[in-house]
């Protein structure tokens, strides 16, 4: 009995512990101190945006809160992560989240200001890219990570959050 207690144990925290390596990442929140470890995430359906407050795919935070809002509840969710890698950000966060909260309504999570591209990109950015073979090239650029924390699509700026083809590649891993 007392074999299969510590058997039983080790099994849980073995599993209690496993992360992907990709979400085994620390994150600031947004115009906050507080820091996330994305393993809080895991076993989610993830949609990461770099999104921008004054880009024309501006308009797509709407769209990516109607989405947020319809799946949350089924274990999809959305981060949101500030760039100015592209110049059209607001230098302070105080400002990236009022827009955010009075302009959309956001209230998927949304983390610090990062760089999404270059040697300075952030570890997270890094890790998407080099897992995806892919690097933002704009704006609200998308990376779909399944459940077990594998990035399985990425999506240009142009790919809309309400398209089709998104919606059904987030249904099939939902």
């Amino acid at each position: 009995m007392k074999q299969l207690l510590i058997l039983f144990i080790s099994f849980f925290s073995f599993n209690a512990f496993a992360c992907s390596d990709l979400l085994d990442t620390e994150m600031r929140v947004l115009d906050s101190s507080d820091k996330v470890n994305l393993c809080e995430y895991e076993d989610k359906v993830i949609l990461v945006v770099n999104v921008a407050s004054r880009c024309g795919y501006t308009y797509q935070y709407a769209s990516l809160q109607t989405l947020y809002d319809n799946y949350k509840s089924d274990d999809f969710v959305i981060f949101g992560i500030p760039s100015r890698d592209f110049l059209q950000e607001y230098a302070a966060e105080e400002d990236v989240a009022e827009f955010c909260s009075t302009e959309y309504g956001v209230n998927f999570p949304m983390f610090a200001t990062s760089k999404v591209r270059g040697k300075k990109a952030s570890p997270f950015y890094k890790k998407l890219i080099n897992e995806s073979g892919v690097t933002p090239s704009w704006n609200f650029n998308k990376y779909l990570i399944s459940r077990d924390g594998t990035v399985v699509s990425t999506y240009g700026s142009s790919v809309k959050p309400d398209s089709a083809e998104l919606i059904s590649d987030i249904e099939k891993l939902l």
